[in-house]
Formats: structure tokens, C-alpha cells, sequence
């Protein structure tokens, strides 16, 4: 069975060691794991600009320690800028990534400062040009094989090559600046040949495009260790890299990546606590475990089974006997059920009360919580440092 190489750092017993000192079910985020992962990866990739993608964990301190580092930001909602304005980001380091909005946030976004505008159809063109007038547009190209991701964004946002073509000509007839084109592989994407399509694709647009273009916007799609091998942040870097070099090599082109899961999912230990454990009958080989923490309050990315955390029991030995469960959560709805198909291995004697840690939960977790489902209050996030 794969075992999470997260589960050997040093700092996990620290964590641990808080969060028993806390209420059930919780957060912990090790910032200086995050404050080294954007280091690494500055270097890393050095050939782009970093964009946090404040979305994936949003926490205050974690946006204030980014800032300092010198990262830049891309923004979902007028409700994240007010928060990074608030901890003193400046709107020449935010993009407003999100291609679904309202005119009037468009405008609030141009007062406020940014210039930086995602799109992907002609209403928004439309209302970007009237509302954020001069302001620079890049343009999402949609990716038909990133569902091969674990968490796959390519149907919602982005449109076909030729309506970029089409929205890059709308664009400056309306007056505003297009730069380029952006583009999202899916998030944990484990197929590191999708970068190369997608870049290939970009590559036919520039050629294409009634203007000049010099940006592009390669999203996220950096992975997180769950509960499978994947890749390491040197074979990322550098296949990309050198796909970059295949289209792009020698031009006057700025490279941007918005990672989220890559740089915070790491950071996070999800804590809770078992409420029960049963069987439906006396024959079944397999147990019914229940949580404190579900797809309501910290899980959600487990709908379809898509991300798979690694349980984590420090007070027990890995080799003590263990078997499946189907993993379910706290609430008066059946669709609170995290792993069914995928059967998670847990301890044969786990008992009502006990603890078990998810690792990697640092992103997507508590920004997903809802607010007072069943009447249970989001689940709670806190720092260690």
C-alpha cells in the first residue's frame, strides 16, 4: 500500500501534538511549508510569474506571507480583492481570472485598480470594454483532454480556438488591450503531455491572432501528494519548460502560473473525529466508518471519489492490521459519503472517539465548508508556525 511520504515530516507530530488541544473537526496549516513550496517553485519555474490562486485557501496569513515573498495573486470575486487590498496588495499584482462575472464587479475591479481581465465569450468582452475600459484582456482557450485531471475544469470556462480568434478582433474594435491567452490543464493533473497540447494550441492561436500577443497564462494543474505517487516539482518544472521552448523559445512572451493545491495542499492536516463505526449486516466484510468531517465541512472534494486522502494514525503502527471501510460523514444526508468504491484502509479495531489525520488538506478544505448544514458550524482552520 502507498504510504505518504507526508506522514514522515517532522513537523506532523508538532501538529498533531496542537491538535489535540482543539475541538474536532479542524485544520492545521503549516505556513513555512507553504512559504517553502512558493520559494521552491519560484526557482523552479523561473520562466513565470507566480499568481497565487487565492481560492484554494484564502486565510489572511497565508496571502500577507505570499505578499511578502513576492508573490502575485489571481483573483475569483470582488470579495477576495477587498481582502488583499485590505492586507495592502497592490491591484498591479492581481488578475481577475474568473471569466463568469457581473458588470457591475467588472467596474469595481477597474476602480479599485486592476487591469488584468480573463474572459472567454462576447457578452463578457462586451461588458469588460464598457465597464474597464483600455483595461488588458487574455482570452481562455478551452482544453477538450484535461479531464484526464483528477478535479478536471474543462467544460465550464474557456471556449474553441477559433471564438478566441473571433473575441482577440471584438476586443480591439471595443478599445481594450488583448495580450493573450490563458488556459487550465485541470487540477491535479497527473498527465504532464497536457501542458504540451495546450501549449501547442496556444501557439496556433498567436500565429493565428489578428495582433500581436506576448502573454500566457498557464493556470494551475500542479499536483498535491494524496494517497498515489505523483510527479515531483523538478519533472513539472522542467517538462514544461521545455515545452515552452518547443513553441515559444527566444520570444518576447511572459509565462504566468497560478498555482493553488501545488503550493497549500501539503500544509494542511484535516483532524477528526470518529463517530461511529458499524456494519448493515452481520456478513459484511466491509465497515461503515463515520466522521466528524464530511463533504459538507471539509470533504468536498471527494465527490466521485475524485481526490483520495491519506489517513494518517499516529499512536498506531502502520503494520497493525487494517481494512476497508466505505468513509462517511456526520450529516443527515446520503450524499455524505466520501469513499464508497474506493475503499479506504483503517485499523480493524478503530473505535468511536479516536482521531484520524487527513494529510494534504490544506487546499480546497475549509474555502468549500458550508456555513451551518445540519446546523454544524464550518469546520475551523489555524496555524502553525
Amino acid at each position: 500500500m502507498y504510504r505518504n511520504k507526508l506522514a514522515d515530516r517532522a513537523q506532523l507530530k508538532d501538529i498533531v501534538r496542537l491538535s489535540e488541544t482543539l475541538p474536532t473537526p479542524h485544520i492545521i496549516i503549516d505556513l513555512e511549508m507553504i512559504r517553502a513550496n512558493f520559494l521552491k517553485m519560484r526557482s523552479l519555474c523561473s520562466y513565470a510569474d507566480i499568481y497565487y490562486a487565492v481560492k484554494a485557501c484564502p486565510l489572511d496569513e497565508i496571502v500577507s506571507m505570499l505578499y511578502e515573498e513576492g508573490s502575485n495573486f489571481d483573483i475569483a470575486s470582488r470579495y477576495e480583492l477587498d481582502r488583499a487590498l485590505a492586507l495592502g496588495v497592490e491591484p498591479e499584482r492581481l488578475l481577475y481570472g474568473n471569466t463568469i462575472k457581473k458588470a457591475e464587479d467588472i467596474a469595481y475591479f477597474h476602480e479599485k485598480g486592476v487591469r488584468f481581465f480573463a474572459t472567454d465569450c462576447e457578452n463578457d468582452v462586451r461588458k469588460i470594454a464598457q465597464n474597464a475600459p483600455g483595461s488588458n484582456v487574455y482570452f481562455r482557450v478551452l482544453l477538450p483532454h484535461s479531464d484526464s485531471a483528477d478535479w478536471p475544469l474543462s467544460r465550464k470556462f474557456g471556449c474553441s480556438a477559433g471564438m478566441v480568434l473571433d473575441l482577440i478582433s471584438l476586443a480591439k474594435e471595443l478599445k481594450l488591450n488583448p495580450i493573450g491567452v490563458s488556459f487550465h490543464v485541470g487540477s491535479q493533473q497527473r498527465n504532464l503531455e497536457i501542458w504540451d497540447q495546450a501549449l501547442k494550441a496556444t501557439r496556433e492561436i498567436f500565429d493565428k491572432s489578428p495582433v500581436k500577443l506576448g502573454f500566457v497564462d498557464m493556470g494551475g494543474g500542479l499536483p498535491a501528494q494524496y494517497n498515489y505517487p505523483v510527479e515531483d516539482l523538478e519533472t513539472y518544472a522542467v517538462t514544461i519548460k521545455s515545452y515552452i521552448d518547443n513553441y515559444f523559445k527566444g520570444q518576447d512572451i511572459r509565462f504566468i502560473m497560478e498555482p493553488g493545491r501545488s503550493l497549500v495542499g501539503d500544509s494542511g492536516v484535516l483532524a477528526a473525529t470518529v463517530v461511529e463505526t458499524s456494519k448493515k449486516d452481520n456478513a459484511d466484510n466491509v465497515r461503515w466508518v463515520y466522521i466528524d468531517a464530511g463533504k459538507f465541512n471539509g470533504m468536498v472534494e471527494t465527490i466521485d471519489e475524485s481526490i483520495k486522502y491519506s489517513a494518517y494514525f499516529p499512536s498506531r503502527d502502520e503494520n497493525a492490521p487494517s481494512g476497508p471501510v466505505i468513509l462517511a460523514g456526520p450529516t443527515c444526508d446520503s450524499m455524505d459519503i466520501m469513499y464508497e468504491n474506493y475503499k479506504m484502509q483503517m485499523p480493524l479495531d478503530l473505535k468511536a472517539g479516536e482521531r484520524v489525520y487527513f494529510l494534504a488538506a490544506g487546499a480546497y478544505t475549509a474555502s468549500y465548508a458550508s456555513v451551518c448544514f445540519n446546523g454544524f458550524p464550518p469546520i475551523r482552520t489555524y496555524i502553525y508556525r
